[in-house]
């Protein structure tokens, strides 16, 4: 029981690094592997206005907002004029621009680790043997508030209906009506919040952010993506979980002879060779 609570929270992360992604590709049909590095930046970003404020729920709220609107700047800037062009250009832009990034917040908040400890003032809770910190607590909360709200969004406003329009056919979505510039520009920053808000969460529960904690997420959420089914939502989120009981539980109880991480791809190819198509085929869901 321990585990299955231990891989909730880690499914929780990785969804909500996933769910972000998801978006951007839904629309825009690019690997935007930058995600990772605007992850970090939520990350230092909560750090230093934490730090800063003294309250972590202010902190929290600030940095994801600029953290949104980095997202809006990443895709204004770097984007939008190479969406012509062949698919690879905005991935190589994508790759060196996280590169970039990642030597940024190495001359901003230096190399090294930087603690970030926060107390929720709240107990652990324990059922029996099963022991559920603060922190994780909190991740699981906050995530199950997220997926809500992403859901309300995407299915029961306007706004969600121009994000699954311009999914289906940006050029006809902007025949009828949708302002295309705006449904992708909101998507990135919702995009982006999630991600930064993943990135605040792993540093309080790890208590450390450094300027490298993307590269891991990097390339987990671009397999939640394939097996999810290459954006779709709802696959994205029931592959975020897959993947996190498949690392927990294989190591918990049978150990691994290969690298934790190494889990990651061998449920990939496993799937794809069973579903190549990803859990969900739909691009809209």
């Amino acid at each position: 029981m321990q585990d299955i609570v231990n891989a909730l929270v880690l499914g929780s992360i990785y969804v909500l690094i996933s769910v972000g992604l998801t978006l951007v590709y839904g629309i825009l049909k690019i690997l935007h592997i930058a995600h990772a590095g605007i992850y970090t930046l939520g990350a230092f970003l909560g750090l230093t206005l934490y730090h800063l404020t003294g309250n972590f729920w202010i902190a929290l709220f600030i940095s994801v907002f600029l953290t949104g609107i980095a997202g809006i700047g990443v895709y204004r800037y770097f984007y939008k004029k190479v969406l012509e062009e062949s698919r690879i250009v905005p991935l190589v832009i994508s790759i060196g621009l996280f590169i970039v990034m990642q030597d940024l917040y190495r001359l901003i908040w230096g190399p090294y680790r930087q603690p970030f400890a926060v107390d929720f003032g709240m107990n652990n809770i324990r059922i029996g043997g099963v022991v559920i910190t603060q922190h994780q607590v909190m991740i699981l909360v906050i995530t199950a508030i997220s997926l809500v709200a992403v859901y309300m969004i995407m299915n029961h406003t306007k706004l969600g209906l121009a994000m699954r329009a311009c999914a289906e056919d940006m050029a006809i979505a902007g025949t009828l009506g949708v302002d295309v510039e705006k449904t992708i520009s909101v998507t990135f920053f919702i995009g982006s919040a999630l991600a930064a808000l993943a990135g605040i969460l792993v540093g309080v529960y790890e208590n450390n952010v450094y300027p490298t904690m993307g590269e891991v997420p990097s390339y987990k959420s671009f397999v939640v993506i394939v097996l999810g089914g290459f954006g779709s939502l709802y696959g994205a989120v029931l592959a975020g979980f897959i993947l996190a009981f498949a690392e927990t539980l294989l190591v918990a109880w049978k150990g691994f002879v290969l690298p934790r991480d190494a889990i990651a791809f061998l449920v990939m190819i496993t799937v794809l060779m069973i579903k190549p198509e990803g859990l969900f085929r739909r691009a809209t869901r």
